[in-house]
């Protein structure tokens, strides 16, 4: 099977659709796609006739990470997700719809029948909706879902994304896409085209490539229909911003940040099984652990071997060693270690888009010496910066583009906060951790 990369980001100033509501319904109440769009959405409506007929699935950009969508309402559909990533068949897929009409019709309720949705979730939706935000639903029997999406569960997870090219996709497939990251299971989620295309390359038939995700992080999962709701796993709305909406003021955290293999079947995605997790040995170093503050330890590089890369060069004698760091809040430059000055690494000569690592992040790259001032390898260094919302989105770029040049140790340094977009990220790093310095 041949996997193309298809290119559908519209012109500058081209507005693909906008939402319509009637009086006294949502804000969000139905996506149309305008008719001066038309040749800006022709690449757009092909794949969605393939994903009506197909049971392969197609790759699309949202704001949050790349999915992988299929026909919801399809068994064959929803089963060609799971053998194209490997994903375990307990795993439940979430929904993505176009609008609260396309929501409702699969609730099984009339168009304008509030009480399709449950009330508690009404506060989030016109806050959050579109957005990246997951809400937990009863499905309804006889359900319109395929069995394969809510892996035996009685609910089923829904979102409303707000890339216009994903609501436009999923509006002209005319049903909701099951979608889950579009990446091989396990690996970082991919936040560019080129990335799921070295997951999933010969396993898919189209990327449609829309450019970066804003976000960068999946979406927060919940669960309004127990008491307390709580949060099955963190993304990219915070648990500050839940607890600002009314009935949602004693939302409390329902997740773990490590998997949980061997427990029972998942609720959400993102809880039970490894994730996130690159080839690279993966180091985190918490907020907390003071003895990391200004940067990598000396005694961590020196216990740093070859990794499943299998890079045993030698450089003056030694093991020449491949470390990656990924700098955030604390860490200056080479974070702490005898690295000399740094300059830009030169751009992989493989390289297939100039995407593959957001174009707002570099890669810096210098000699790594020892206290005698030896070179004993090569270090690769990425300062995602200050700013959270910022880190969020290049984390899972950050970690595929140092998997891509071979390093077999990655070091992280860690960022407070489990009220925001924070929580996500290092739930997201613990998850994908060797190990944990704390």
């Amino acid at each position: 099977m041949e996997t193309r990369i298809v290119k559908v980001a519209p012109g500058k100033g081209t507005q693909l659709g906008r939402f319509e509501a009637s009086s006294g319904t949502s804000k969000v109440e139905e996506w149309r796609i305008l008719p001066e769009a038309k040749d800006a959405v022709a690449a757009l409506e092909q794949a969605a006739n393939y994903l009506k007929t197909s049971d392969t699935p197609v790759a699309f950009p949202t704001e949050t990470v790349y999915g992988l969508g299929a026909d919801a309402t399809r068994s064959g559909s929803v089963k060609g997700i799971y053998a194209a990533k490997g994903r375990p068949s307990d795993n439940p897929l979430i929904v993505h719809v176009a609008d609260l009409h396309m929501l409702r019709e699969l609730l099984g309720k009339e168009r304008d029948d509030e009480d399709a949705i449950p009330s508690r979730y009404r506060t989030l939706i016109d806050r959050f909706w579109p957005g990246p935000l997951t809400i937990l639903l009863p499905n309804p029997q006889p359900s319109k879902l395929a069995p394969e999406v809510t892996a035996g569960l009685t609910t089923f997870g829904a979102r409303m994304p707000s890339s216009p090219l994903a609501l436009s996709l999923i509006k002209l497939a005319g049903v909701p896409l099951a979608a889950p990251s579009a990446n091989a299971s396990t690996k970082p989620s991919p936040t560019a085209a080129q990335h799921v295309k070295d997951d999933l390359d010969g396993r898919i038939e189209i990327i449609l490539d829309g450019g970066p995700c804003q976000v960068g992080v999946e979406s927060t999962v919940v669960d309004g229909l127990c008491e307390p709701p709580v949060v099955l796993r963190p993304g990219g709305i915070g648990l500050e911003e839940l607890r600002s909406c009314p009935g949602w003021e004693n939302v409390v955290k329902a997740y773990k940040d490590h998997s949980e293999e061997g427990k029972a079947a998942p609720r959400a995605p993102g809880m039970k099984y490894k994730h996130y997790s690159p080839k690279a040995r993966v180091v985190l170093y918490e907020s907390t652990y003071q003895d990391g503050f200004d940067g990598v330890l000396p005694s961590d590089i020196g216990v740093t071997g070859a990794t499943e890369n299998g890079n045993a060069q030698k450089t003056n004698g030694h093991s020449s060693k491949r470390i990656g760091v990924i700098r955030t809040q604390r860490w200056k430059s080479g974070a702490g270690l005898e690295c000399g000055a740094l300059q830009p690494a030169p751009v992989n000569s493989d390289d297939h888009d100039d995407d593959y690592l957001n174009p707002a992040y570099q890669v810096y790259k210098g000699e790594l010496k020892n206290s005698q001032g030896e070179v004993i390898g090569e270090l690769f260094d990425i300062d995602l910066g200050q700013d959270t919302k910022r880190i969020a989105q290049g984390l899972f770029s950050a970690l595929r583009e140092l998997d891509r040049r071979n390093i077999d140790t990655i070091f992280v340094d860690g960022i407070e906060g489990e009220l925001d977009i924070a929580a996500a990220v290092m739930n997201r790093l613990r998850k994908a951790a060797s190990e944990i310095r704390s």
